[in-house]
């Protein structure tokens, strides 16, 4: 064999292995691509989508603790309830939202109502979270509750004076109740609980109670109510007991101050309980990542999660294994309505027919 014919072969040899190497790379790229999706979709990895209502440090210290736990980045878009049941309205199939949080089982219901949600099926969530704080269908989940209470100027009001919601609308109280308008969606599911555990004629007949008794005409939020009583405006208001816990560990003196000054007190504890509400998560019906979205979902049911809720925004947890601390246990334990909270949203047209009657603003 010639000198150039063995370079020849050899040359062609080292082709043929160069050739058979690069192959080789190839496939294990392909396969390392093939991992590396599967991992997304099993929630080792990839990304959860989040439309939420809520605007709290609390919840972001949450998700960033999700992602270090997962892997899982949770992608925030935040905007109001009624903002972003819109959005998702418009977005359709296309929307890039896998979770829906905001505020109220009336506006969990309103999004229901449009088919925006979907049915969830998890032991960890119906575990962690009781029946009365979940939809009949598995569409949302509750993750915090909150009261909705009476509160008092200390100088003005005896505690021994309160009792009830229903007390409230009797003559002794004219000119002295301070509360949001009818259009809030705190009111309109308080109203509608009414009609759930009273029915439509006693709940419009309260409806009408509270109009006359109005020290002020509605305007503004939770706060606002507190501010009125303590300006002496009015002795009491109904609100929710969060507001209160914000106000009294505000930055601001003056929203301190003027909660120093208020009582809280539970309503109905010898009757049917203390109106409660929740925030809530549900999945949205075209989420693309909805293995991820389940595991963000349980993981903010969980006891850990739900005793950071409580702890930062006082709030009281849905979770029964978590107890409550600091702010929220100095006001002590109170009996709740006995209701499953989708009713709240069952009864929302007419809770807004009542009010309209009773000529509330």
């Amino acid at each position: 064999m010639s000198k150039f014919l063995k370079l020849s072969l050899f040359a062609i040899l080292i082709l043929s292995l160069s050739a058979f190497l690069a192959a080789c790379g190839n496939s294990n790229t392909e396969d390392s691509s093939e991992d590396s999706n599967a991992s997304g979709e099993d929630g080792e990895s990839g990304e959860v989508n989040l439309y939420t209502s809520r605007h709290y440090e609390t919840d972001q210290a949450l998700y960033d603790t999700f992602t270090e736990e997962t892997g899982i980045k949770v992608n925030v878009v935040e905007g109001s309830g009624d903002e972003l049941i819109e959005r998702l309205n418009q977005e359709g199939e296309s929307t890039e939202a896998d979770l829906f949080i905001t505020a109220d089982a009336g506006n969990l219901h309103a999004a229901s109502e449009s088919g925006l949600l979907q049915p969830v099926e998890s032991d960890v969530l119906n575990g962690n979270i009781p029946e009365k704080f979940r939809d009949v269908d598995n569409e949302w989940f509750g993750l915090t509750k909150r009261a909705r209470v009476i509160v008092y100027d200390k100088e003005r009001v005896d505690p021994s004076e309160l009792s009830t919601y229903e007390a409230l609308t009797e003559p002794e109280w004219e000119d002295r109740i301070a509360i949001r308008s009818s259009s809030n969606m705190y009111n309109i599911s308080l109203l509608a609980s009414f009609i759930e555990l009273n029915g439509s004629e006693e709940a419009a007949s309260w409806a009408g109670g509270i109009t006359n008794n109005m020290a002020i005409e509605p305007q503004g939020g939770d706060r606002d109510q507190a501010k009125a009583v303590a300006a002496g405006q009015a002795d009491v208001a109904v609100m929710n007991t969060y507001y209160i816990g914000g106000m009294l560990n505000s930055e601001d003196p003056e929203e301190v101050k003027v909660a120093e000054s208020l009582g809280v007190f539970f309503p109905n504890q010898e009757t049917t309980g203390t109106h409660v509400n929740i925030s809530g998560i549900s999945m949205t019906k075209s989420a693309k990542n909805a293995e991820n979205a389940q595991k963000l979902m349980e993981f903010l049911s969980n006891e850990k999660s739900q005793e950071q809720f409580a702890s930062a925004n006082y709030e009281y947890p849905v979770n029964p294994n978590v107890e409550v601390t600091g702010l929220l246990e100095s006001w002590g334990e109170f009996k709740e309505q006995d209701i499953n909270l989708s009713v709240l949203g069952e009864n929302q047209q007419e809770a807004i027919r009542l009010f309209d009657q009773a000529g509330w603003k």
